[in-house]
Protein backbone atom coordinates (compact mmCIF):
# COMPACT_ATOMS: atom_id res chain seq x y z
CA UNK A 1 0.00 0.00 0.00
CA UNK A 2 1.61 3.23 -1.13
CA UNK A 3 1.80 5.90 2.24
CA UNK A 4 2.72 9.37 1.22
CA UNK A 5 5.92 11.22 2.98
CA UNK A 6 5.15 15.24 3.21
CA UNK A 7 8.22 17.40 4.83
CA UNK A 8 8.45 21.09 4.88
CA UNK A 9 11.79 23.03 4.49
CA UNK A 10 12.51 26.95 5.05
CA UNK A 11 14.32 27.18 1.57
CA UNK A 12 15.08 26.12 -2.18
CA UNK A 13 18.17 24.65 -1.03
CA UNK A 14 17.41 22.72 1.82
CA UNK A 15 14.53 20.44 0.12
CA UNK A 16 17.13 19.70 -2.90
CA UNK A 17 19.56 18.69 -0.45
CA UNK A 18 17.05 16.29 1.31
CA UNK A 19 15.73 15.02 -2.49
CA UNK A 20 19.25 14.11 -3.12
CA UNK A 21 19.95 11.92 -0.16
CA UNK A 22 16.62 10.19 -1.00
CA UNK A 23 18.27 9.23 -3.92
CA UNK A 24 20.95 8.27 -2.66
CA UNK A 25 19.18 6.09 -0.19
CA UNK A 26 17.86 4.24 -3.41
CA UNK A 27 14.27 6.18 -3.50
CA UNK A 28 12.96 6.05 -7.06
CA UNK A 29 13.43 10.12 -8.86
CA UNK A 30 9.93 9.23 -9.94
CA UNK A 31 8.48 9.17 -6.02
CA UNK A 32 9.65 12.51 -5.03
CA UNK A 33 8.08 15.56 -5.47
CA UNK A 34 9.95 19.38 -4.70
CA UNK A 35 7.13 22.31 -5.03
CA UNK A 36 7.42 25.75 -4.06
CA UNK A 37 4.77 26.60 -1.25
CA UNK A 38 5.10 30.21 -2.85
CA UNK A 39 7.23 31.43 -5.47
CA UNK A 40 6.09 35.32 -5.59
CA UNK A 41 3.10 37.73 -4.17
CA UNK A 42 1.43 37.81 -7.93
CA UNK A 43 0.16 34.31 -7.48
CA UNK A 44 0.50 33.56 -3.64
CA UNK A 45 -3.37 33.22 -3.68
CA UNK A 46 -3.49 30.16 -6.39
CA UNK A 47 -0.44 28.48 -4.97
CA UNK A 48 -1.98 28.85 -1.43
CA UNK A 49 -5.42 27.27 -2.78
CA UNK A 50 -3.31 24.36 -4.89
CA UNK A 51 -1.95 23.94 -1.65
CA UNK A 52 -4.69 23.56 0.85
CA UNK A 53 -6.66 21.07 -1.70
CA UNK A 54 -3.53 19.00 -1.66
CA UNK A 55 -3.29 18.57 2.23
CA UNK A 56 -7.49 18.14 2.40
CA UNK A 57 -7.16 15.60 -0.39
CA UNK A 58 -4.50 14.12 1.92
CA UNK A 59 -5.44 14.23 5.61
CA UNK A 60 -9.15 14.85 4.59
CA UNK A 61 -11.16 18.49 4.99
CA UNK A 62 -12.43 18.23 8.39
CA UNK A 63 -9.16 17.11 9.68
CA UNK A 64 -7.04 20.05 11.15
CA UNK A 65 -3.45 19.52 10.06
CA UNK A 66 -4.58 20.26 6.67
CA UNK A 67 -4.79 23.80 8.09
CA UNK A 68 -1.78 23.78 9.62
CA UNK A 69 0.54 22.35 7.35
CA UNK A 70 -1.40 24.75 4.44
CA UNK A 71 -0.26 27.53 6.46
CA UNK A 72 3.27 26.40 6.95
CA UNK A 73 3.82 24.80 3.50
CA UNK A 74 2.87 28.67 2.09
CA UNK A 75 6.02 29.51 3.77
CA UNK A 76 8.52 27.15 2.14
CA UNK A 77 9.11 23.90 -0.18
CA UNK A 78 7.31 21.06 0.20
CA UNK A 79 8.91 17.57 -0.29
CA UNK A 80 6.39 14.61 -1.02
CA UNK A 81 7.57 11.37 -1.29
CA UNK A 82 5.55 8.21 -1.96
CA UNK A 83 6.41 4.80 -0.14
CA UNK A 84 5.70 1.38 -0.94
CA UNK A 85 5.82 -0.28 2.64
CA UNK A 86 5.82 0.37 6.31
CA UNK A 87 9.71 0.19 6.49
CA UNK A 88 9.92 2.64 3.55
CA UNK A 89 8.05 4.75 5.23
CA UNK A 90 9.89 5.12 8.12
CA UNK A 91 13.41 5.62 7.00
CA UNK A 92 12.21 8.04 4.37
CA UNK A 93 10.69 9.98 7.52
CA UNK A 94 14.28 9.61 9.60
CA UNK A 95 16.19 11.08 6.32
CA UNK A 96 13.80 13.72 5.89
CA UNK A 97 13.86 14.93 9.17
CA UNK A 98 17.49 14.26 9.91
CA UNK A 99 18.06 16.66 6.50
CA UNK A 100 15.98 19.71 8.57
CA UNK A 101 12.30 19.73 7.89
CA UNK A 102 10.56 21.31 9.79
CA UNK A 103 8.60 20.77 12.93
CA UNK A 104 4.64 22.08 11.73
CA UNK A 105 3.34 21.93 14.98
CA UNK A 106 6.85 24.41 16.03
CA UNK A 107 5.97 26.40 13.29
CA UNK A 108 2.19 26.77 12.81
CA UNK A 109 2.38 27.72 16.23
CA UNK A 110 5.09 30.78 16.22
CA UNK A 111 3.10 31.75 13.30
CA UNK A 112 -0.46 31.95 15.02
CA UNK A 113 -1.89 35.19 16.20
CA UNK A 114 -3.24 35.85 20.01
CA UNK A 115 -6.98 35.07 18.80
CA UNK A 116 -6.01 31.90 16.87
CA UNK A 117 -3.10 29.76 19.25
CA UNK A 118 -5.62 27.25 20.29
CA UNK A 119 -6.16 24.35 17.91
CA UNK A 120 -7.64 21.15 18.43
CA UNK A 121 -4.60 19.14 18.09
CA UNK A 122 -2.54 17.51 21.07
CA UNK A 123 -0.37 20.09 20.96
CA UNK A 124 -1.41 23.62 22.50
CA UNK A 125 0.55 26.82 23.71
CA UNK A 126 0.37 28.36 27.03
CA UNK A 127 -2.48 30.14 26.99
CA UNK A 128 -4.64 32.07 30.03
CA UNK A 129 -7.66 29.55 29.84
CA UNK A 130 -8.06 27.80 33.08
CA UNK A 131 -8.96 24.04 32.01
CA UNK A 132 -9.19 21.89 35.16
CA UNK A 133 -8.52 18.37 33.40
CA UNK A 134 -5.65 18.57 30.47
CA UNK A 135 -4.00 15.23 29.05
CA UNK A 136 -0.76 15.77 27.19
CA UNK A 137 0.62 12.56 25.48
CA UNK A 138 3.66 10.84 25.99
CA UNK A 139 4.44 9.19 23.04
CA UNK A 140 7.56 6.74 21.94
CA UNK A 141 8.38 5.72 19.14
CA UNK A 142 9.45 1.82 18.60
CA UNK A 143 11.96 0.37 15.88
CA UNK A 144 12.12 -2.79 14.39
CA UNK A 145 15.80 -3.24 12.42
CA UNK A 146 15.51 -6.64 10.33
CA UNK A 147 17.11 -7.47 7.05
CA UNK A 148 15.61 -8.00 3.33
CA UNK A 149 16.74 -9.53 0.40
CA UNK A 150 18.00 -6.69 -2.55
CA UNK A 151 19.04 -7.31 -5.75
CA UNK A 152 22.61 -5.98 -6.30
CA UNK A 153 23.40 -6.89 -9.73
CA UNK A 154 24.09 -9.80 -11.87
CA UNK A 155 25.64 -11.42 -15.08
CA UNK A 156 23.51 -11.56 -18.48
CA UNK A 157 25.26 -13.97 -20.93
CA UNK A 158 23.70 -14.86 -24.17
CA UNK A 159 25.04 -16.93 -26.96
CA UNK A 160 24.92 -16.21 -30.57
CA UNK A 161 25.85 -18.00 -33.63
CA UNK A 162 28.32 -15.78 -36.26
CA UNK A 163 29.71 -16.59 -39.09
CA UNK A 164 33.59 -16.75 -40.59
CA UNK A 165 34.55 -16.71 -44.13
CA UNK A 166 36.75 -19.81 -45.07
CA UNK A 167 38.92 -20.03 -48.20
CA UNK A 168 41.29 -22.55 -49.36
CA UNK A 169 42.74 -23.30 -53.04
CA UNK A 170 41.85 -26.79 -54.54
CA UNK A 171 43.61 -27.83 -57.87
CA UNK A 172 40.42 -29.30 -59.74
CA UNK A 173 40.90 -32.20 -62.42
CA UNK A 174 38.42 -32.32 -65.51
CA UNK A 175 38.49 -34.83 -68.61
CA UNK A 176 37.52 -33.70 -71.78
CA UNK A 177 36.37 -36.10 -74.74
CA UNK A 178 37.99 -34.96 -78.47
CA UNK A 179 36.74 -36.34 -81.66
CA UNK A 180 38.98 -36.89 -85.22
CA UNK A 181 37.61 -37.20 -88.50
CA UNK A 182 40.70 -38.47 -91.17
CA UNK A 183 39.95 -38.86 -94.51
CA UNK A 184 41.57 -42.04 -95.90
CA UNK A 185 41.25 -43.86 -99.66
CA UNK A 186 42.85 -47.76 -98.89
CA UNK A 187 41.36 -50.92 -99.24
CA UNK A 188 39.28 -52.69 -96.09
CA UNK A 189 41.32 -55.06 -94.21
CA UNK A 190 40.08 -58.37 -92.33
CA UNK A 191 40.03 -55.75 -88.80
CA UNK A 192 37.93 -53.67 -91.09
CA UNK A 193 35.55 -55.92 -92.23
CA UNK A 194 34.97 -57.43 -88.59
CA UNK A 195 33.93 -54.07 -87.33
CA UNK A 196 31.95 -53.68 -90.30
CA UNK A 197 28.82 -53.77 -88.45
CA UNK A 198 26.28 -51.69 -86.22
CA UNK A 199 28.30 -50.67 -83.13
CA UNK A 200 27.70 -48.28 -80.34
CA UNK A 201 30.65 -46.86 -78.29
CA UNK A 202 30.15 -45.05 -75.19
CA UNK A 203 33.13 -43.01 -73.65
CA UNK A 204 32.25 -41.19 -70.69
CA UNK A 205 34.01 -37.82 -68.79
CA UNK A 206 34.92 -37.25 -65.40
CA UNK A 207 35.72 -34.07 -63.26
CA UNK A 208 36.52 -32.98 -59.77
CA UNK A 209 34.35 -30.98 -57.81
CA UNK A 210 34.55 -29.49 -54.46
CA UNK A 211 33.36 -31.14 -51.52
CA UNK A 212 32.91 -29.80 -48.17
CA UNK A 213 31.97 -31.60 -44.71
CA UNK A 214 31.45 -30.13 -41.87
CA UNK A 215 32.23 -30.93 -38.58
CA UNK A 216 31.39 -29.79 -34.78
CA UNK A 217 33.32 -29.45 -32.23
CA UNK A 218 32.71 -28.26 -28.67
CA UNK A 219 36.17 -25.59 -27.94
CA UNK A 220 34.94 -24.24 -24.32
CA UNK A 221 32.26 -24.25 -21.61
CA UNK A 222 30.99 -21.15 -19.96
CA UNK A 223 29.45 -22.26 -15.70
CA UNK A 224 27.69 -20.08 -13.85
CA UNK A 225 28.25 -19.87 -9.96
CA UNK A 226 26.92 -17.98 -7.18
CA UNK A 227 29.47 -17.76 -4.40
CA UNK A 228 27.93 -16.67 -1.17
CA UNK A 229 29.70 -14.58 1.21
CA UNK A 230 28.74 -12.74 4.71
CA UNK A 231 29.64 -9.22 6.09
CA UNK A 232 28.91 -7.28 9.58
CA UNK A 233 26.69 -4.06 9.01
CA UNK A 234 25.91 -1.61 12.17
CA UNK A 235 22.82 0.22 11.28
CA UNK A 236 22.06 3.37 13.37
CA UNK A 237 18.95 4.96 13.50
CA UNK A 238 17.04 7.46 15.93
CA UNK A 239 13.78 7.17 17.66
CA UNK A 240 11.50 9.70 19.31
CA UNK A 241 9.73 10.03 22.25
CA UNK A 242 8.05 12.66 23.86
CA UNK A 243 9.79 14.30 27.31
CA UNK A 244 7.91 16.97 29.24
CA UNK A 245 9.10 19.25 31.33
CA UNK A 246 6.88 20.37 34.45
CA UNK A 247 7.43 24.20 35.65
CA UNK A 248 5.73 26.17 38.30
CA UNK A 249 4.56 29.91 37.04
CA UNK A 250 3.87 32.95 38.73
CA UNK A 251 1.19 34.96 38.08
CA UNK A 252 3.32 37.90 36.55
CA UNK A 253 5.04 35.26 34.26
CA UNK A 254 1.50 34.39 32.84
CA UNK A 255 0.85 37.75 32.38
CA UNK A 256 3.86 37.74 30.29
CA UNK A 257 2.72 35.20 28.19
CA UNK A 258 -0.87 36.78 27.55
CA UNK A 259 1.24 39.57 26.03
CA UNK A 260 3.80 37.80 23.88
Amino acid sequence: MTKTIVAIYNNKEQALDAKEQLLNAGVASSDIDVSAGRSNAENSREEESGISRFFKNLFGDSDDRSERYTRVAAQGYVVTVYTHSNEDAQRVSSLLDEYGAIDVDESYEKQATDSDRYNTTNDKLVDDVNDTNRVIPIIEEDISIGKREVTTGGVRIRSRIIEKPVEENLRLREEHINIERNQVDRLATEADLNNFRNTTVEVTSNAEIPDIQKTSRVVEEVSLEKEVSHRDEIVRDKVRKTEVDVEDITPNDRLSNRDL
